[in-house]
């Protein structure tokens, strides 16, 4: 096949590809190879990526564990469609996701393999739970993501999408996620956590609220799609404490978050908590498409059939996924990656005390977002100025130009995001940092 000019892909793809498409209208790149954190386009230009996949891509770009993995699946002769189907391939992948999770989580564990996406999990951990406790109602959290399904999107945050269907699930009740630089309550940092949690206890005890028990809780740790907001370690502990309380299973959505990517394997384990249902996709597959429920038995109480899936016996994301958990545990990503977050947000930080428009650098491991605000505006009482879109968009160009792909997110799409591999270098770190800091100054004066 002879390659063509980055233009002549992208006019095909304008032509033919549905108006749904994204990345490609902010990264007019057309990818042709992948190592490790750097890709290439045709035209032979090349980029560091600190999109990953969203995230998929723990190892980065076809890293030899995974395309040994693929190639011995491949030479084994085993059937590439399973359906649930046991395998040693299975059998493997279970045994060693199993062996991350905490002791008391795992010996009464239960594991459902769902069609390759992160939403399908989804899907399938509300019709556990509803089944479950016969409930019908759910509660979700302000800035969620969890998929753009009909019971998923649901339950995000996010308006736009949402807008022109009609169909949402019904009976979802959305509840304030702690988020300090733009606090709900006005009162930001530990005060404003603190206040979420006595709102949520109020609802849950006041007979006049309103809503009818939950089914489930569903929450990401560190939201993603939502600007890469932590979630307080004491904060996730009470709500912990009070699903338990009011006997209402807690999902725990860590399709992004899962295998290192937060400093530790399962972000719930910053707070030492144990979730009833745990969701995992992206990196659980080793870069290729699978995604999971991993449940407490309890739950257990639907029949064979309730959820299946055509695909959900992928033996190549099977093996994948095996060999990124091994090469995690042996080579120690986890450490390094916590490190490396480290390190990140301390030059991000220096990046924003050297320039104008930066109102908060946060997030946990290497899940960092970068907020960009116009500070030509008045701050609030909590000295928070307002959102700059079109600054953050005119960074992202910038960060192109000089072969650093990154993707917004957050409100108003004004949060730069930092999802890089999670084997990126101290070099490549420097590397990222100075372009992302050349590329604010250079969007700045466009505009100041």
């Amino acid at each position: 096949m002879k390659l063509r000019e980055n233009s002549d892909y992208l006019a095909n793809q304008e032509k033919r590809e549905s108006n749904t498409r994204y990345y490609p209208r902010h990264m007019p790149i057309v990818l042709k190879e992948g190592n490790g954190i750097k890709i290439k386009d045709v035209n032979g230009n090349e980029y560091y990526d600190c999109l990953s996949g969203a995230g998929t891509l723990a190892l980065g770009h076809n890293h030899p564990v995974v395309v040994e993995a693929i190639q011995k699946v491949l030479d084994s002769k085993l059937p590439l469609h399973t359906l649930d189907f046991a395998t040693p391939v299975k059998d493997d992948f279970i045994e060693e996701l199993f062996a991350h999770l905490p002791d008391r989580f795992r010996s009464r564990a239960k594991i459902l393999f769902c069609g390759p996406t992160g939403a399908d999990a989804v899907e399938a951990a509300l019709k556990l739970v509803k089944t479950a406790t016969g409930r019908r109602s759910l509660f979700s959290f302000h800035g969620g993501y969890h998929g753009m399904t009909q019971g998923a999107l649901s339950l995000t945050g996010n308006l736009h999408a949402k807008q022109r269907v009609s169909t949402s699930m019904n009976d979802v009740h959305f509840l304030p996620y702690p988020y300090s630089y733009r606090c709900f309550f006005g009162q930001g940092g530990l005060a404003g956590a603190q206040t979420g949690i006595h709102y949520i206890q109020q609802v849950l005890s006041d007979p006049e609220s309103g809503i009818v028990p939950p089914a489930g809780m569903i929450l990401e740790l560190v939201q993603g799609e939502g600007g890469a907001i932590p979630a307080p370690v004491e904060w996730i502990r009470s709500i912990r404490s009070l699903t338990r309380q009011h006997k209402i299973p807690l999902i725990v959505d860590e399709i992004q978050t899962g295998l290192g990517r937060t400093g530790k394997f399962f972000a719930f384990e910053h707070a030492d908590i144990e979730p009833d249902v745990l969701l995992l996709s992206k990196a659980v597959g080793g870069s290729l498409p699978l995604s999971v429920v991993v449940y407490h038995e309890s739950l257990d109480v639907w029949t064979p059939g309730a959820h299946d899936g055509t695909f959900r016996g992928n033996q190549l994301a099977m093996a994948t996924g095996a060999a990124t958990m091994r090469f995690i545990e042996e080579n120690h990503i986890v450490a390094h990656t916590e490190k490396m977050g480290q390190k990140l947000q301390r030059q991000l930080m220096d990046v924003q005390k050297a320039t104008r428009s930066i109102g908060e650098v946060r997030g946990r491991g290497l899940m960092i977002g970068v907020e960009i605000v116009d500070q030509q505006q008045e701050p609030d009482q909590l000295g928070t100025y307002p959102a700059h879109p079109r600054l953050a968009r005119q960074i992202q160009k910038e960060c192109f130009k000089r072969g650093l792909i990154l993707e917004l997110g957050g409100r108003n799409e004004c949060v730069a995001r930092f999802l890089p591999p999670l084997i990126v270098t101290d070099d490549e770190i420097d590397l990222i940092t100075d372009r992302f800091g050349q590329a604010v100054i250079a969007a700045e004066n466009s505009y100041f």
